[in-house]
């Protein structure tokens, strides 16, 4: 395939949730800024609907890096014991309005989709009209750290615990699909599952992805660095590695799709 065939077709960007580590997802972005290609249509699942948000959005990369570095992720005066969950996640909604003033999926510059869990109702639902940052925040309200975002008289949380990696609203509506998951698994060795608290996110990580590998095969190229595992989800310091990660397995991927 040539760089011209791949940018002749309609192209659909499915970005994972996994938290600092979707940083990754922000290098890919760059990676096919610098080869041409755009996608149309973008869907995204926790960090992954954030990124996915300001690629729809138009910011650039530049833009979308400082985003994550200046919003903060614990701040003392958005701490909250009146909420399920230690951080209170509408507090953030006018740090949100600054890169979002419209707040609405129609002010947006591509197609965009997110998806959320519904907590009450047990079901994941994907948001692609109306209000936007309320479904930006539940998508990544990932429990316990942040508090559940209410939406219609509903709580929503993380997208990432039904549906990680949201190929569906997406697939049926281009020609060709990229896939970037940062919810990596690879093997441990037995002393990385030598407490309960790493025994629990080591299942959680292998339910995560056992559930999405069909729908990840189903993408012609997927972006899956495995070196993500080293970067923690919730570690800030983690930002800048994750990009370039992100960065230099889609430079290497693409070129190689390009040689074909």
């Amino acid at each position: 395939m040539t760089a011209n065939d791949l940018r002749s077709k309609s192209i659909g960007l499915v970005l994972s949730g996994g938290g600092v580590r979707g940083m990754a997802h922000v290098g890919v972005i760059r990676a096919m800024e610098q080869f041409g290609i755009t996608a149309k249509l973008v869907s995204g699942s926790s960090v992954g609907a954030l990124v996915a948000a300001l690629y729809a959005n138009g910011n650039s990369v530049s833009d979308m890096i400082s985003f994550f570095k200046e919003t903060p992720l614990f701040r003392y005066n958005f701490l909250t014991i009146l909420k399920p969950g230690l951080v209170n996640t509408e507090r953030y909604i006018n740090i949100f309005k600054g890169y979002f003033p419209d707040n609405d999926f129609a002010a947006l510059e591509k197609e965009l989709h997110v998806v959320a869990t519904n907590l009450q109702k047990g079901e994941e639902e994907f948001f692609s009209t109306g209000e936007l940052i309320r479904p930006l925040l539940a998508s990544a309200a990932l429990p316990p750290v942040f508090t559940p975002v209410t939406i219609n008289n509903c709580l929503y949380g993380d997208g990432g615990i039904m549906n990680n990696f949201p190929l569906e609203p997406i697939k049926n509506k281009v020609e060709f699909m990229i896939g970037s998951n940062v919810s990596v698994i690879k093997q441990v060795d037995k002393k990385s599952i030598r407490t309960s608290l790493q025994l629990a996110g080591r299942t959680t990580a292998l339910m995560i992805y056992a559930i999405n590998r069909a729908k990840i095969a189903q993408c012609d190229i997927v972006i899956e660095p495995m070196e993500l595992d080293q970067i923690g989800v919730l570690d800030k310091a983690g930002i800048e590695k994750a990009y370039v990660i992100g960065y230099d397995h889609a430079s290497k991927q693409l070129e190689s799709l390009m040689k074909n």
